[in-house]
């Protein structure tokens, strides 16, 4: 399951880096001098939180294979806000009414001489897959960080379990697998229930 989260994650990265060499937003302007001019503005330009988001994701991939419980859960915490931000940043080329003061801008053409802008989507529907890829990634982590506290709490040794349980509830009576556990390590079961400890020197007496 992380394994499958590491690709996810490397995935996003990968998308996030070529939604940010794509063309987003085309700027047209004529200075009524020369000849009109076109400018293209790539995602880095438009958007520059694209590489970071990549190099955040990226490096949770990496860190992956260094943290295990509740760093591990506070890593897919980190890559879901991470993937949130992705989300926005493609969802706001679509929503934004006008975008030609902030391409003049970008581009560096005073608005008078603007003559038009042409949005291009590929890029914010590749930044929607790495965000929908880095979503799911986290969610395996989260999974994964829970899935591997309760393996090791089943594969804990006999007498851990044992002294676990009887920690949580010291009067309660033993299970059948506790005292099944007990026997194969030699040890009387019923022994040291309510502090009596079984003595066979005192049989008898």
């Amino acid at each position: 399951m992380m394994r499958i989260a590491q690709v996810l994650l490397v995935a996003a990265a990968l998308a996030l880096w070529g939604a940010s060499r794509m063309s987003w937003v085309q700027v047209s302007s004529f200075d009524g001098l020369g000849q009109p001019k076109n400018t293209v503005l790539t995602g880095a330009m438009w958007s520059t939180a694209l590489i970071p988001l990549a190099l955040v994701v990226l490096a949770a991939a990496v860190a992956v294979l260094a943290v295990r419980g509740w760093l591990l859960r506070l890593l897919a915490l980190l890559v879901a806000v991470a993937s949130a931000g992705m989300g926005y940043l493609g969802i706001s080329l679509w929503v934004a009414k006008d975008v030609a003061v902030r391409a003049a801008d970008l581009a560096l053409v005073p608005v008078a001489q603007l003559t038009g802008t042409h949005q291009y989507y590929g890029g914010a529907v590749l930044t929607l897959v790495a965000a929908v890829c880095a979503l799911a990634g986290a969610v395996l982590l989260m999974r994964s960080a829970s899935g591997a506290r309760a393996v090791a709490s089943r594969y804990a040794a006999p007498g851990a379990r044992r002294a676990a349980a009887q920690g949580e509830n010291a009067d309660a009576p033993m299970s059948e697998r506790m005292i099944w556990d007990a026997l194969d390590e030699g040890h009387d079961p019923t022994g040291g229930q309510n502090g009596e400890q079984s003595d066979p020197d005192n049989k008898g007496r």
